[in-house]
């Protein structure tokens, strides 16, 4: 039988862009992260230093859609070149500011003008589909993407802090904003593999978040990025209350080997259940499996309660994106995947501040209440929203907000 992920690389150009991508979405881990490890050494102060990170965060999630936008319309070399330059600007110049101890207004204007940092993650996938539009491939395409979305989020903020409590303050910082300089110069480089601007048609002119299925997908995956937050704000909590705060980490991690594993093998597989069914089953387990969460009362149980949780959520995120790819006109595609992304992004923000709260006012366990609630909510939007998941093609003319689904 033959290994599908092979497959996928024998295309030309594909070992080039993915690599080249991996690389150039790290800082989406590193930045964020790096900005607390950073500003909490240099300033003494963890409300600046989460301040100025979430300002970098918030804005991204609102400028990214726009960004792909205008990928959609004038292409990625033409658009991402120029909004990674700023990015790249704006994060030198927040490094030499916590440096030489600028203003600290300096520290979020710089925050906002990097948050034009393009969404890679979205750029590859596009990629992917000009590749293997309408065939099984891209099924696997996808799969490997998740994968390489957790490895990101695995590896970045360890390295990123780890980067800055070793060797300086502003390291970790700087090497994300490497990575981004220097990943993205190979990917637009890559010019044989980019997506054609395709003209758009009929009132497929507005943006992408006016879809039906793009509203519904995006805002399941707000709830699924909320269930993640909790997960690692809870796990943080319950760890140190047990007296084995070390141990947080493990448990994290464990997270997202999880959804790493089940993601590999759901890659591999060519299942003919409708994807809009596949979906609704992954919410609905990663729903069930956040139950158990609440009796974990030992790191031992904590972590395997978490490594289930985990299991269902690269085959939600595999199945979210082939929906979008079948759902969403051609010439929105890279927005369509960029606003899932942010719904995984806000999720996460909005996530981790209520989780916070109700750890401060109701103790460690019952942070996991917030993950049974965000669950809940995730699947009965998804199962609401079948009929419009099912609905026609892209390349029709979609539905905007204001009718009802068919």
């Amino acid at each position: 039988m033959p290994n599908p992920y092979r497959e996928i690389f024998k295309a030309p150009g594909t070992k080039g862009f993915a690599a080249a991508g991996f690389i150039a979405r790290l800082p989406i881990a590193m930045a964020p992260i790096g900005i607390v490890a950073m500003l909490s050494q240099t300033h003494g102060e963890y409300w600046l230093a989460g301040a100025v990170s979430a300002t970098f965060a918030l804005t991204n999630a609102f400028l990214a859609p726009q960004i792909s936008r205008l990928v959609d319309r004038h292409g990625q070399t033409t658009m991402l070149a120029p909004t990674s330059a700023i990015s790249v600007a704006a994060f030198l110049t927040l490094i030499l500011a916590a440096n030489q101890d600028w203003p600290v207004w300096t520290l979020f204007a710089s925050a906002l003008l990097a948050a034009t940092m393009p969404s890679i993650p979205a750029m590859v996938r596009a990629r992917w589909t000009e590749l293997f539009r309408d065939r099984p491939e891209l099924n696997t395409a996808f799969a490997f993407e998740s994968v390489a979305d957790e490895l990101v989020y695995i590896a970045g903020a360890s390295l990123s802090v780890g980067l800055s409590v070793s060797l300086f303050p502003e390291a970790g910082m700087l090497v994300s904003t490497l990575f981004l300089a220097f990943g993205v110069a190979a990917f637009v480089l890559q010019r044989s593999s980019e997506p054609r601007v395709r003209p758009s048609e009929g009132r497929a002119t507005g943006s992408a978040i006016r879809l039906r299925p793009v509203q519904i997908i995006t805002l399941a995956l707000i709830f699924v990025g909320a269930i993640f937050a909790t997960a690692e704000v809870s796990a943080v909590a319950i760890t140190k209350e047990l007296g084995q705060p070390g141990a947080a980490s493990l448990v994290i991690g464990v997270y997202a080997v999880g959804s790493f594993v089940v993601g590999i093998i759901v890659g591999a597989l060519n299942l003919k259940m409708p994807l809009q069914r596949q979906f609704a089953i992954a919410v609905a387990i990663i729903a069930l499996t956040t139950v158990p969460l609440l009796f974990a009362d030992t790191v031992a149980l904590l972590a395997l309660t978490v490594f289930i949780s985990g299991m269902a959520v690269s085959p939600a995120f595999i199945t979210a994106f082939g929906l979008i790819e079948r759902r969403v006109p051609e010439a929105m595609l890279t927005e369509g995947i960029t606003w899932v992304m942010t719904g995984i992004g806000i999720g996460m923000a909005l996530g981790a501040s209520l989780t916070g709260w109700v750890v401060d006012t109701y103790g460690p366990h019952n942070g996991f209440w917030v993950s049974v609630a965000a669950g809940t909510a995730s699947f009965l939007t998804v199962l609401l929203g079948q009929r419009s998941l099912a609905g026609e093609r892209r390349g029709a003319v979609s539905m905007p907000l204001a009718q009802p689904a068919e």
